[in-house]
């Protein structure tokens, strides 16, 4: 059995802010309107880490593999893209929490087949690139409240989302 890893509890909404020093990039000059053509090129990235030799071996035991890491950015476009439509459809809603280490245990992440999750990637890709593709002008300032009171506009949320994925590409050198 693979060996959990320690729970990040780092509040990551400070990258709104200012630069991540990690990844270097700075979310803040991501426009939502942009966010449906950059996830597919992201998508493509992480399905080239998918296909690396040694992709399901973690480069130490308390790092996840990039397949792991794949499985993570797979899950968080479902999730940012339920909380986009959250936020599209209903007034300031509060986001179901989400444990994304538990998540990881849960789903069993390093016991995935990388083909399939390239698959799902697309998918799931192709679903929430859809879903910024269909915010229009004020809809970019709708608001909505993750679980611990962290506030959010579908603009926002999307810088958020997007250093997501791409701080895990860097986790990857991808």
């Amino acid at each position: 059995m693979t060996e959990p890893i320690e729970p990040d509890t780092k509040d990551w909404t400070w990258v709104l802010q200012q630069p991540c020093p990690e990844c270097g990039l700075d979310a803040s000059s991501i426009r939502g309107t942009s966010l449906s053509h950059l996830v597919p090129a992201w998508v493509e990235r992480w399905q080239d880490v998918l296909e690396r030799p040694g992709a399901t071996s973690r480069p130490a035991a308390t790092v996840w593999s990039p397949l792991e890491y794949a499985c993570h950015v797979r899950d968080v476009f479902t999730v940012f893209d339920e909380r986009v439509r959250l936020m599209l459809t209903e007034d300031a809603p509060t986001f179901p929490n989400w444990d994304q280490d538990e998540t990881a245990l849960e789903r069993r992440y390093a016991d995935q087949a990388p083909a399939l999750v390239s698959d799902e990637l697309a998918e799931a890709g192709a679903a929430i690139a859809a879903r910024f593709a269909s915010v229009d002008g004020e809809q970019w300032q709708r608001p909505g409240l993750r679980s611990n009171g962290s506030a959010f506009t579908v603009e926002t949320l999307g810088q958020y989302f997007a250093h997501d994925v791409v701080h895990h590409l860097h986790d990857v050198h991808a």
